[in-house]
């Protein structure tokens, strides 16, 4: 079983809200390869060189008086998405279909990457891509 996060000095985690966290949690581990951390309320998921943790929405708290947590109410309108980026696109849009992941559109090339969408189960949005610049030319426009 993958490790708990650990800041040192921080960690980056990425917290989704799930109608399923079951469901959410298969997706993330069987269909992306994600390793479970811990499961319940809430689910941790290591993924590649962070983690997603999967819970239940809900109404305001003491240190958040004002906000609610929810799935996307709609998922065409998005203002954050989960960015992974992969060494090689085409394979992990064959892999990650084959297991079940329903991508918007195949990989499209760009100026600098190519890209595909998928949708977790409560359609949340997730960009894969692929850098296509030269190793050389990353450093110099970060």
């Amino acid at each position: 079983m993958a490790e708990f996060p650990h800041p040192n000095p921080i960690a980056l985690t990425h917290f989704i809200v799930s109608d399923d966290i079951e469901r959410s949690r298969r997706f993330y581990t069987e269909v992306l390869g994600g390793e479970l951390v811990r499961s319940g309320e809430p689910t941790y998921v290591a993924l590649a060189n962070s983690w997603i943790i999967i819970n239940e929405g809900g109404g305001p708290t003491d240190d958040k008086p004002t906000v609610i947590l929810e799935t996307p109410p709609d998922p065409d309108r998005v203002s954050s998405f989960l960015n992974i980026r992969v060494a090689d696109i085409q394979s992990v849009y064959s892999e990650w279909s084959a297991r079940g992941a329903e991508f918007l559109t195949p990989p499209i090339p760009r100026e600098t990457e190519i890209r595909c969408y998928i949708r977790d189960p409560d359609g949340h949005l997730i960009e894969v891509g692929q850098t296509t610049r030269p190793p050389d030319e990353r450093s110099q426009t970060a």
